[in-house]
């Protein structure tokens, strides 16, 4: 596939580090993060609507960014160091940082000037999704240093791109071995509060409102030419309300499984996009395996359970499964949450079940992510992305850039425009997307 077409001018790139520090940290990666160890690089992105000129954004906006970052990272270690990765041993992977190390930051601006295409890509019409890797950095190389034995991987790249006269992308890309979804998003709203408070001066304050992070322990850059599109799909909490009302009238058992927003949500996508197969030119027979899968915050559900502002991987992964012509049928939806629901009252909800036969994880869930119809979630309603102010005002827009690469999965968060709605992001190739648009319009009527 043809390289993905730049429209971004780099202006500078840098290295911010910590505040001069003379500690060393070194953290062996758990049972957790060896199941992510070789995933894709995890990306996002924010878009906010802060009409500036390109002076005003390298003299005020960039140096506080910059400055901020670095007080922060002497919050957040881990970030600044680098995985090492020992080869031909059974020595067990580490996060380790010394002083010296830093984090990659590229300042860019936008080719296009034109407001449109600033709102062209804050939109939730179907965008084309190569465009959005403009804005998100790619880790740096990683080094084999072959006289230690080891790789060294960085973990965290910034980007931090201007489109004149109409908004600021906030682009951020992490290796998954560094930490779960909660993880990164507590680093951000960390950072978010230090740029706008001020940093130092009012550390006091930021102890009292933000946890900073615990630590105590008991691949290549995912820039592709995808040929999909992205769009924005948003369930106001009267419509979650109606789908749950769908199921209380339709199901047999209804008191018997978690009927939760996250369960409907979850399953109502899952059938949307079961159900728009034939639509999008997919052959698939009725008896294929249909697989949906999650992960589960488990910080909570350790023994002994460890606090939730443990930095790292903490996620178990839940899934479950129907056919294909049993999803895309009449009664499709409320099979999906009753899967969905059960799995999540069974398993979820009984820490000694979720954790059950974890040695076998990847030997499980690995054949199944691979050539199999499996549609996953990467977030959580409880994440609300819209609330990361840099000084900047709210988001003006989130992406989760990443799922390009998942093959089949949405992002979730809040909605920044409806109390108690949730949004969700999918990239499908254009023929999908409007195939799927149909459906879950269609089943919204009904």
């Amino acid at each position: 596939m043809a390289a993905t077409p730049k429209s971004t001018t780099i202006l500078s790139s840098c290295r911010i580090a910590p505040p001069t520090t003379t500690t060393e940290q070194s953290l062996p990666l758990t049972f957790f993060d060896m199941l992510w160890l070789h995933f894709h690089p995890i990306q996002r992105l924010l878009f906010y609507k802060f009409p500036c000129s390109k002076t005003y954004f390298l003299q005020n906006i960039v140096p506080k960014f910059k400055s901020s970052l670095s007080q922060t990272l002497k919050h957040f270690l881990p970030l600044t160091g680098n995985l090492i990765y020992p080869i031909n041993s059974n020595n067990i992977p580490k996060i380790h940082y010394v002083p010296g190390d830093s984090v990659s930051v590229t300042i860019a601006e936008s080719s296009n000037e034109s407001s449109d295409h600033f709102n062209y890509l804050t939109g939730k019409s179907p965008r084309n999704a190569d465009e959005f890797y403009n804005f998100v950095p790619d880790l740096p190389k990683a080094k084999l240093e072959s006289d230690k034995g080891i790789k060294v991987i960085p973990l965290f790249s910034v980007q931090l791109t201007l489109f004149p006269d109409s908004g600021i992308c906030a682009g951020f890309t992490n290796h998954h071995a560094l930490g779960d979804a909660s993880s990164i998003v507590g680093f951000l709203k960390a950072w978010s509060s230090i740029a706008k408070l001020g940093g130092d001066e009012h550390e006091e304050t930021l102890s009292a409102n933000y946890s900073f992070p615990f630590y105590d322990r008991s691949s290549p850059p995912l820039n592709l030419s995808t040929k999909n599109v992205r769009a924005t799909y948003i369930l106001q909490k009267y419509e979650v309300q109606q789908l749950k009302n769908l199921v209380i009238a339709k199901s047999t058992t209804p008191a018997m499984f978690h009927l939760s927003s996250f369960t409907i949500t979850s399953a109502y996508v899952w059938t949307c996009l079961t159900k728009c197969a034939a639509g999008a030119g997919e052959e698939v027979d009725d008896m294929e395996p249909e697989y949906f899968c999650f992960a589960v915050d488990a910080r909570a559900r350790l023994d002994p359970p460890v606090p939730g502002t443990y930095f790292g991987n903490c996620v178990a992964l839940v899934t479950t499964e129907s056919t294909h012509g049993e999803m895309k049928g009449e009664n499709g939806f409320i099979i999906a949450v009753e899967l969905i629901g059960e799995v999540i009252s069974e398993k979820v909800n009984k820490k000694e079940e979720l954790l059950r036969d974890s040695d076998k994880w990847m030997m499980k869930y690995g054949p199944m992510m691979i050539g199999k119809r499996c549609f996953g979630v990467s977030g959580s309603p409880k994440f609300d992305m819209y609330d990361t102010d840099f000084g900047w005002g709210k988001p003006k827009k989130f992406e989760c850039v990443s799922i390009d690469g998942d093959g089949g999965a949405m992002s979730l968060c809040k909605s920044s425009e409806f109390e108690g709605g949730l949004e969700i992001g999918l990239s499908l190739p254009k023929k999908k997307m409007e195939a799927f648009a149909d459906v879950f319009y269609d089943g919204l009527k009904i």
